[in-house]
């Protein structure tokens, strides 16, 4: 297929290079799962701290959908595990121990059932995110379409294509075991260079540049396959793709996923391979420049302080702190000088930040005055946050765009019993 998005931005943020060669091997002592979970993810535990765990083992179940595992990214010691108000999950904290055991999965049959079973049970189903609303997919869910993001555009992300490197046989296993989890498209939006699996099926190739949000996937559910209550569409990542190929082939959960360590908090940038939930303090430990410096978990501008990688980010980035002065933003000077409530002035960059033929302002204005049929309307079911990071960045509003989604989204949820 050719280039479908073409509008998107480059920000200005800069660190130094990556270190040349191959990701480097990087297992931190420390491990944790929580954030990303969602802020209501109920649990029974199955472990309790002190209890020794093999790398891939279940931790415990989700309370409302029990077929669902969350398993051990390292093998070692129970450390810590906080709960909150009916069973919510907030951390487990697990010590690694390098001479722990793995735990082995049966994957001989590999019929649409198995395979579904299999992944909720190695806890590989938490890499689906359910558009609209981006919670897991229900366990009996079935899929309208499937969209790979194998382009990451966001400013110093690692390139897909060094992350696949070595196991560009284990996605396409993967993406072979997407297709019998829905009747419809499997979509793999990729860059510009050679297919990173054949085009054959209901498997197809979508291209993108190099300008963020390109490589996201909201842009293109909207364009082609819009979310919607009775189409439920899925994305996953290319690297959460090559683990299932992976676990398909050697009956193991994958250990570690490629990560970006970079920021211009940073004497110098590397590639790591490391653990889902890895302590970010030792992937940053002799990198740091002198000063006051915060480590977030993900990409800007949407990347949060944390001490743990989040469950889905794919970098660390390292900022310099600023202390408790917030940062005079371009635009809000601007307005600041014109008049009061400072309103959301039309600019190119507000239209580029949003990509996928969404009208930005329309869209905005939908949200801001809590427009839900109107946000509907416009493509809202088709989007999630990370889908309006970029816009927040570039109009600086208060309350973000970002936030006004999710409440929009969370509100016709509740309306549909969703």
């Amino acid at each position: 297929m050719s280039l479908l998005l073409r509008r998107g931005l480059k920000l200005p943020i800069e660190s130094p290079p990556a270190e040349a060669g191959a990701p480097q091997l990087a297992l931190t002592d420390e491990s944790a799962l929580g954030a990303g979970f969602g802020r209501d993810f109920r649990v029974d535990p199955l472990v309790k701290p002190g209890d020794q765990v093999a790398q891939g083992a279940p931790l415990m179940r989700a309370r409302r959908q029990p077929e669902l595992a969350l398993t051990a990214p390292v093998g070692g010691k129970i450390a810590r595990l906080d709960l909150g108000a009916g069973r919510a999950l907030s951390q487990i904290v697990i010590f690694r121990d390098a001479d722990a055991d793995r735990r082995e999965y049966a994957t001989g049959d590999q019929s649409p059932e198995a395979l579904r079973a299999l992944l909720l049970e190695t806890g590989l189903w938490t890499g689906f995110r359910s558009r609209p609303f981006g919670a897991f997919p229900a366990s009996d869910q079935v899929a309208a379409a499937i969209f790979v993001t194998a382009h990451d555009t966001r400013p110093l992300a690692a390139p897909t294509r060094v992350a696949l490197k070595g196991a560009e046989e284990f996605f396409a296993r993967g993406i072979e075991a997407l297709s019998r989890l829905t009747e419809g498209p499997v979509f793999v939006i990729q860059d510009r260079g050679a297919d990173l699996v054949p085009a054959s099926g209901r498997v197809r190739i979508l291209r993108a540049g190099n300008l963020h949000p390109g490589g996201l996937a909201g842009g293109y559910i909207h364009r082609l396959r819009p979310a919607s209550h009775e189409a439920r569409i899925w994305e996953i990542d290319a690297q959460e793709v090559a683990a299932i190929g992976s676990l398909l082939a050697e009956g193991l959960v994958p250990e570690t996923r490629v990560v970006s360590v970079a920021g211009p908090g940073l004497a110098r940038g590397r590639l790591v391979r490391c653990q889902i939930g890895a302590d970010m303090r030792e992937l940053v430990q002799g990198l740091l420049t002198p000063g006051p410096r915060a480590i977030l978990s993900g990409a800007l501008p949407g990347a949060l302080e944390a001490r743990h990688l989040r469950l889905r980010d794919r970098q660390v980035t390292v900022v310099p702190r600023r202390g408790d002065q917030p940062r005079r933003h371009w635009f809000r000077a601007a307005l600041s000088r014109a008049a009061r409530p400072m309103p959301v002035i039309p600019t190119i960059a507000a239209e580029q930040a949003l990509a996928g033929g969404i009208p930005a302002m329309a869209l905005m204005r939908a949200l801001s005055s809590g427009d839900l049929e109107g946000a509907v309307a416009l493509g809202a079911l088709s989007l999630l946050e990370e889908d309006m990071e970029l816009l927040d960045y570039v109009t600086d509003a208060e309350p973000g765009f970002k936030g006004l989604l999710r409440t929009a989204l969370d509100e016709i949820a509740r309306e549909e019993g969703a």
